[in-house]
């Protein structure tokens, strides 16, 4: 059963510092950017601001600019923008890749970088209605005091599901934060805390408004397995940026989705410096990337298999971007 939207008051800033000026007047207010994934918390009852900030009318945020240095995007700018964009599909693949396939056409029409950027994380006992919610005495991520994931442990494993975070990882990409003092940079790796109730670094009234891409970045691919072809979120994805001279390897770059509560490049690719990339080294990524995802019991689809899964991607995938056009 699906509840009703509860009602709450719309703002519509005009500017970046008006929209931060409301958040902090209003304690309880969300941003709404897309509100792909927000409208259905709404109605799930697991959400319920008092105001709801739109930022589309900043146009600002919509801006994609290609400069000497490499490339912005606007936290506004539409996935369907992002898949659109030739300069995206042509030397960031793995980007392009990604925002390809986030949900369907529709919900790429609506959904922005910063919001998936920001996604909240996932669980089948939290993305769930009030009443079933209710029904089983809630969660530790929603009213509860237990994790029915792991019911002994104190911490909250919901899953962090967005797609462009790990593209944008292995890139090296840095996010734009502003605040009521301004506006900074930082790493997007140190975006994200992995806790599954509160996976994002940001502080109450900050802002993230743009993405920032070094130019002239290596081959890079994406690759996610999901529940169906189309839709879904990932149950594992990865990321993986190689650049390569005289059949060694320069550099490698691997990120993961869809397996812990927040987003994060594999420690340890740089053993591989130096290395021709043959069996014996697929094997050595797919059994790190099997020792560092964290999935637990957060989706339909079993744990082990999500840690599988991944580690057979990111070995592909490595693999295809040996070839010079990473087909």
């Amino acid at each position: 059963m699906t509840a009703p939207v509860p009602e709450f008051r719309l703002a519509r800033p005009s500017s970046i510092e008006e929209a931060i000026a409301l958040k902090r007047a209003h304690a309880a207010s969300h941003f709404l950017a897309g509100g792909t994934d927000m409208l259905v918390n709404l109605r799930h009852g697991i959400s319920a601001p008092d105001v709801l900030i739109d930022l589309s009318g900043i146009t600002g945020l919509r801006k994609m600019e290609t400069r000497e240095d490499g490339v912005t995007i606007g936290a506004g700018t539409t996935i369907s923008d992002l898949t659109g964009d030739a300069t995206i599909a042509g030397s960031y693949r793995a980007l392009a890749q990604a925002a390809e396939a986030i949900a369907g056409p529709g919900h790429r029409v609506m959904g922005t970088v910063g919001g998936n950027l920001c996604l909240d994380t996932r669980c089948i006992y939290y993305n769930q209605s009030e009443w079933w919610r209710s029904a089983n005495a809630y969660c530790l991520k929603h009213r509860g005091d237990t994790c029915r994931v792991a019911p002994k442990g104190a911490r909250c494993h919901a899953a962090y599901t967005g797609d462009l975070a790990p593209a944008l990882l292995v890139l090296n990409a840095e996010v734009e934060i502003a605040d009521a003092g301004g506006t900074r940079r930082i790493p997007l790796s140190e975006l994200y805390v992995e806790d599954g109730r509160a996976h994002l670094a940001l502080k109450d009234g900050q802002l993230v408004t743009a993405v920032h891409l070094p130019k002239a970045p290596p081959p890079s691919l994406y690759e996610k397995v999901r529940q169906r072809g189309s839709i879904d979120y990932p149950l594992a994805g990865v990321a993986a940026a190689l650049s390569q001279a005289d059949g060694r390897v320069g550099a490698l770059r691997i990120a993961l989705t869809g397996t812990n509560s927040r987003p994060f490049l594999l420690d340890g690719t740089e053993r591989f410096a130096g290395r021709a990339l043959d069996e014996q080294a697929l094997q050595e990524i797919d059994k790190l990337v099997q020792k560092q995802v964290q999935p637990m019991r957060t989706t339909v689809a079993p744990a082990n298999y999500r840690r599988i899964a991944a580690g057979a991607v990111a070995r592909r995938i490595v693999s295809r971007l040996l070839s010079a056009d990473g087909r």
